[in-house]
């Protein structure tokens, strides 16, 4: 790019990627005082609830659900207003890392075009606890944890729907136990083995940001396009280079215990701009808000991050050439990508997808769960969330739904074999968060099947994993003729036919949705946003955090 205008290309690239990189600093806020690695035992940091209010806390208070700005680095990519920088140097600053190193095999299958040849785009943004800085142990505390093995104690999944017209962002409790598969170091050349129920925050140290995106798309099944990983650092500038950020609380507010815990945030009534310290106290605040258990905080969190788009594409403060330039180094400095957004023009090009979306589409939810012991588990609504963000489906429920991701099989590799030929196990997993399994459920398939010619198929006695929807899953191209055959004969929609590395053979598994009957019928189906993901639209100026009786003055 040469003369004038390229002049002016690489200046617009840099000051929206400087909002991006920008906001990424301040993903993580730090530990409140108190929840520090010695108080949380091996660093997998939880906590779970028990009956009234004083003993939650105490059990809550090991986890530590950091918000990320680096979801408003992609949120208000090329919206915080004009401004001429040009810092080639910036480039240097961003460090990268693979974008993930689990086994190639598991990956989630590539997002489709929809009919108009657009393609949606997913970016997981991590905040990591890492105390590798003098600037990032002071914010973080913890003195003794300087060095140690990072956990991913915020991550949100942002999704930008194909059309351009409308985000949605999952976030995911820190503490939530799930599988993480086999993944490799790309620096050292470790393995780090499979792990089953198992905290998620707990992937970032299995040999860096690429294993937590790994461990994403073996949950969810979605295709992760990008990263953005950002450290402590760089949320009092943030807060201070914008001017302030509205919030609000339904009555006086003092974050602090006679133990010395809280984050020390004090407020009055109302709606009031915070920045600096202020701000961090804000994000890190659980003590004082709602049931003081991380999902409150999450919850403030989301309403600083909308307050926050707002603020930037209302009055685009940012057009301050110094502070942008302090704002820019600092941030650039902490954050980490993929290889795919490492270069400030990478990262231009994102900004201008981005810039189509208007703030009233913007949703932000978090993950449906339930505890389980000190920890917390997905639920079906889960499942039902993660199905619309990977069939392109907007979470403000304005759209209809879109022929994107996961289409059914059209590609055959080898033809189905004779029907008494095909070897299948059937299991049952009918059981629900409310209802058990409903006994004889595998049997009456397997005869169902036996029925239809399917001589080879076995009914598993072994207990399944609970499924929402019955699903047949094959673990190879040449066997997936046969899958679809299976599928047609108890009435499956392909749709429903998933190659899977965690069988061994045809397999089918009877779920939630086929507790009676040997015919299957496919559910209505359901796109509507599960109320447990509690929603929240940027454009929303009524949020206020409710503060806990116990922390007013």
């Amino acid at each position: 790019m040469t003369g004038s205008s390229g002049v002016r290309g690489n200046v617009s690239a840099t000051q929206d990627a400087v909002s991006a990189t920008t906001g990424d600093a301040t993903s993580s806020a730090g530990r409140e005082p108190g929840d520090t690695a010695a108080s949380e035992g091996d660093g997998r940091r939880g906590g779970g609830r028990r009956s009234g209010r004083e003993t939650d806390r105490r059990r809550r208070r090991r986890r530590a659900l950091r918000w990320s700005a680096t979801v408003l680095a992609v949120v208000i990519l090329g919206g915080a207003g004009a401004g001429y920088l040009y810092y080639e140097h910036l480039n240097a600053n961003i460090k990268h890392d693979d974008l993930n190193i689990g086994d190639a095999k598991d990956r989630a299958a590539g997002t489709r075009a929809n009919s108009a040849g657009e393609t949606a785009l997913n970016i997981l943004l991590i905040g990591s606890d890492a105390r590798d800085t003098e600037a990032n142990q002071k914010l973080g505390g913890a003195k003794y944890d300087f060095g140690g093995p990072p956990l991913a104690d915020v991550q949100m999944l942002l999704h930008v729907s194909a059309d351009r017209s409308n985000m949605s962002v999952v976030s995911m409790p820190r503490d939530t136990l799930l599988d993480i598969p086999k993944c490799t170091d790309p620096d050292d050349g470790k393995s780090y083995p499979a792990l089953r129920h198992e905290m998620t925050n707990a992937s970032l140290s299995r040999g860096g940001p690429g294993c937590t995106v790994a461990t994403w798309e073996k949950l969810t099944d979605i295709h992760i396009d990008h990263f953005m990983m950002i450290d402590f650092a760089g949320v009092v500038s943030m807060a201070d280079a914008i001017g302030g950020v509205p919030v609000c609380v339904d009555a006086n507010v003092h974050s602090h215990t006679s133990t010395g815990k809280g984050s020390g945030l004090k407020l009055e009534k109302g709606t009031h701009p915070v920045k600096g310290e202020q701000a961090l106290q804000w994000l890190r605040t659980r003590y004082g808000f709602e049931d003081d258990t991380d999902l409150a905080r999450a919850k403030a969190q989301h309403m600083y991050m909308n307050s926050m788009v707002r603020e930037l594409r209302a009055s685009a403060k940012l057009t301050n050439p110094n502070k942008l330039r302090k704002l820019a180094e600092a941030a650039t400095k902490a954050i980490t990508v993929d290889d795919g957004l490492d270069t400030i023009g990478k990262m231009y090009d994102l900004a201008g997808e981005l810039q189509k979306v208007p703030t009233d589409r913007i949703t932000m939810t978090t993950m449906p769960n339930r505890y389980q012991g000190e920890r917390v588990v997905p639920t079906d609504d889960a499942g039902q969330l993660f199905r619309l963000v990977r069939e392109d489906i907007a979470l403000d429920g304005k759209d209809a739904r879109k022929a994107t991701a996961a289409p059914s099989p059209t590609a055959v590799a080898d033809p189905a074999a004779a029907s008494g030929d095909i070897a299948v196990q059937v299991h049952n997993g009918t059981s629900t968060d409310a209802e058990r399994a409903v006994r004889g459920r595998a049997t009456a398939v397997k005869d169902a099947l036996a029925g239809k010619g399917f001589a080879k198929a076995v009914a598993d006695a072994s207990p399944a994993t609970a499924v929402a929807k019955t699903v047949v899953s094959y673990p190879s191209a040449d066997l997936q003729g046969d899958a679809l055959a299976v599928a047609k004969a108890l009435g499956i929609p392909a749709g429903q036919v998933k190659k899977s590395t965690e069988v061994s053979g045809v397999t089918v598994v009877v779920g939630a949705d086929w507790r009676s009957g040997t015919a299957y019928k496919a559910p209505v189906k359901n796109d509507r946003t599960p109320d447990t993901a509690g929603a929240i639209n940027a454009s929303d100026t009524g949020q206020c955090m409710h503060v806990d009786p116990d922390y007013t003055w």
